[in-house]
């Protein structure tokens, strides 16, 4: 599981960083600010939760706990339940996805809580 967790965390990393580039070099003239700052929002919790994949891999290999593999599948969860819901929002106009956004954001902090769990029970 450790090597999914990491092959995952070490791909959505790679893609936040396109996307971030996409960002920054192509909608930075057809976005208004504000969604543009949306947008960016979604890359960098998408990196910050790509790299909390590479820390529950290292977790794993270390700690045998169940909370330690749900809390990397949350952070999966998260990152496309989250930022996949502001780029859809951004690059659609449909509004209505922040309303799924929160849904994303409980399931970061699920998979942070569970981590803590796992850290100190192992």
């Amino acid at each position: 599981m450790d090597r999914i967790f990491f092959g995952l965390g070490a791909a959505l990393a790679g893609v936040a960083v396109a996307l971030g580039a996409f960002g920054a070099h192509w909608l930075r003239e057809k976005l208004s600010v504000e969604d543009l700052a949306i947008f960016e929002t979604g890359v960098r919790y998408q990196m910050y939760h790509a790299l909390a994949l590479m820390v529950v891999a290292w977790a794993a290999s270390r700690w045998e706990a169940s909370q330690i593999h749900w809390a990397g599948w949350l952070f999966v969860v998260g990152i496309v339940v989250f930022s996949g819901s502001l780029y859809t929002l951004v690059l659609t106009g449909q509004r209505w996805l922040g309303a799924i956004t929160p849904i994303g954001g409980l399931a970061f902090l699920a998979g942070w809580l569970l981590l803590s769990w796992s850290a100190f029970r192992g």
